[in-house]
This record gives C-alpha cells, sequence and structure tokens, in this order.
C-alpha cells in the first residue's frame, strides 16, 4: 500500500516537472519533459491501480 502512495506522489511531481519543463526548454530537450509527464501520468494511474484493486497485477 505505501509503494502504490508513492506511485502516485512521485507521478504526480513527475507529471507537473514534465509539463513545466516541455514548455521551458528548448527543442529537442523539451521532449524529455514530455517524456517524463507521459511516465509520471502513467506512474499515478498505475499506483491508482493498486491501491483500488490490491490483486490485480497477480492473476
Amino acid at each position: 500500500m505505501f509503494s502504490a502512495a508513492a506511485l502516485i506522489v512521485v507521478g504526480i511531481g513527475l507529471t507537473g516537472w514534465g509539463v513545466a519543463s516541455a514548455h521551458r526548454l528548448k527543442s529537442p530537450l523539451d521532449l524529455l519533459g514530455a517524456l517524463g509527464a507521459l511516465a509520471g501520468v502513467i506512474l499515478g494511474l498505475t499506483g491508482t491501480v493498486l491501491i483500488t484493486v490490491p490483486g490485480f497485477f497477480r492473476g
């Protein structure tokens, strides 16, 4: 449960950093920010699934 909450917190932080840096950095470095934002969304959603459906990845 704690690691799932950590995934959500890290995902929110990474999404915030990614969106801000994607707009601030010049091309091609803005791609890193965009990929960071995508990774943050994926981490946040994974953490949410792990909290709401505990045995989701166990089959």
